[in-house]
């Protein structure tokens, strides 16, 4: 588990991610503590993903149908066979939900996959980098303080059930934060010789062992 956490000059607004389970596949974890109360308030934190990682949108229309996951990915279509050096970096808006522990909290997790990265030379890994997410509400029926939030350039319903416009907020002072980091495996590149030789190998093997059955098993008019 990777833990990130964010300081925001205003108010001690605090956030936390932390990236769950090994592999290649895993559960982004965001957890926030307000340094106000929100009260009838939407909560969302607005993720940039690099290329060497992406959600998976059939995955998370399933989530969504079950009410488990709530998030909106621009672009909403995503290649999810192309390797990190083809990919491009996805926004996720992820809408947190009420913390029944502190009334000032809110969580929400997303899964996340690692996307393939070039053979490297001397290295079996890969970093990938995550930002710390900007912190965004949208308050229909409340009032935020000028000194801590400003109008933010989202143009995303407070809700992904919701189809109507919202005027998100951001925090003024850009939080101090640490960049949380998940190595990737990747394959080494002295190696690239002897997979192909082995690959070449088992190929014509396998092919040999098919035509050698169709023959003896086969019947041809």
């Amino acid at each position: 588990c990777v833990t990130l956490d964010v300081q925001a000059a205003c108010r001690d607004t605090t956030v936390t991610q932390e990236l769950l389970k090994e592999g290649f596949h895993r559960d982004l974890l965001v957890k926030v503590e307000l340094g106000e109360d929100a009260g009838g308030c939407a909560v969302a934190a607005r993720m940039r993903l690099p290329p060497g990682i992406y959600v998976d949108p059939y995955e998370l229309a399933t989530l969504q149908q079950h009410n488990l996951t709530k998030a909106v990915l621009i672009p909403d279509v995503i290649d999810l066979e192309a390797p990190e050096y083809l990919a491009r970096d996805l926004l996720v808006l992820l809408f947190l939900e009420p913390d029944a522990r502190c009334s000032r909290c809110f969580r929400a997790a997303v899964p996340v996959h690692a996307r393939y990265h070039r053979p490297a030379e001397g290295t079996q890994g890969a970093l990938v980098v995550l930002e710390s997410p900007e912190v965004l509400l949208c308050c229909c029926h409340g009032h935020l303080s000028a000194e801590c939030w400003e109008p933010a350039e989202v143009d995303t319903p407070c809700s992904s059930d919701s189809a109507g416009p919202c005027q998100w907020h951001s925090t003024k002072h850009r939080p101090a934060y640490e960049e949380a980091m998940l190595r990737v495996p990747v394959g080494l590149r002295e190696h690239s010789s002897l997979v192909c030789a082995l690959t070449l190998l088992t190929t014509g093997l396998c092919s040999g062992l098919i035509l050698a059955a169709a023959c003896k098993y086969g019947h041809f008019s």
